[in-house]
């Protein structure tokens, strides 16, 4: 059960990252659901900044469904190649495309049970196209970020990402569930890093329990040594 106290401290968080990043959007290029939902699916494994370098020209071949559905495999794992694990990503792209084309008329569908049906679709990927592109508060993202920092807020001890979420959800307001994850993944990228979190310039340094961060090392305890 979830206390009151976890929810307000949920909250000074929101409004902590409101202050410093309340202009944060998606950092993945998209101009339509279908964009993003390839995007996502590309973003496994691989930097928002490499995904965005691969999409403009996979998207300028294959702009729609249907283009991606009948296109060559071999074709697409070329263009995709440098995001990693190009060949099963091209084959979740492309069998994704095919359910598009014969199920919804080449439309991404508006509902997180029918899109983690599909191929290369899972609870994250759907949560990002619904909220993002659709503005339907669906779930939290959650992410290598998300995991990192909301341990170490504490605000989570769970490891598992469907865990982590049903914690969040628990806590934060439905209305907050999309910009939470925006940023909070900004948030983790320029202040709370992994190897090194820069806790000095952190807005919440004076409440986060930094859990699992090391604790610096102070000078040693014990007898002074004097000279004779």
């Amino acid at each position: 059960m979830v206390t009151a106290a976890k929810k307000q401290f949920a909250l000074k968080v929101v409004e902590a990252l409101r202050r410093d990043y309340g202009d944060a959007t998606c950092a993945l290029h998209f101009e339509s659901p279908l964009q993003l939902l390839v995007a996502t699916i590309l973003s496994a494994q691989c930097t928002d900044e490499r995904v965005n370098i691969v999409t403009p020209p996979l998207f300028a071949a294959y702009p729609d469904a249907a283009g991606l559905a009948a296109a060559p495999r071999a074709q697409i794992e070329k263009l995709i190649r440098s995001a990693g694990f190009f060949r099963n990503k091209a084959k979740s792209i492309q069998e994704c495309c095919k359910r598009l084309v014969a199920e919804f008329d080449g439309e991404v569908p508006r509902d997180l049970e029918t899109l983690i049906q599909l191929p290369g679709v899972g609870r994250k990927t759907a949560n990002v196209v619904l909220g993002t592109a659709y503005g339907i508060a669906s779930g939290v993202v959650v992410d290598t970020h998300v995991t990192r920092l909301t341990f170490r807020l504490g605000m989570t001890k769970q490891a598992a990402a469907e865990k982590i979420e049903r914690d969040l959800i628990a806590q934060l307001p439905q209305e907050e569930w999309i910009d939470f994850s925006h940023r909070l993944i900004h948030h983790g990228r320029r202040i709370c890093k992994a190897r090194k979190p820069l806790c000095e310039s952190c807005s919440m340094v004076k409440y986060c329990p930094k859990n699992g961060v090391a604790k610096e090392v102070g000078p040693k305890k014990g007898r002074v040594a004097t000279k004779k």
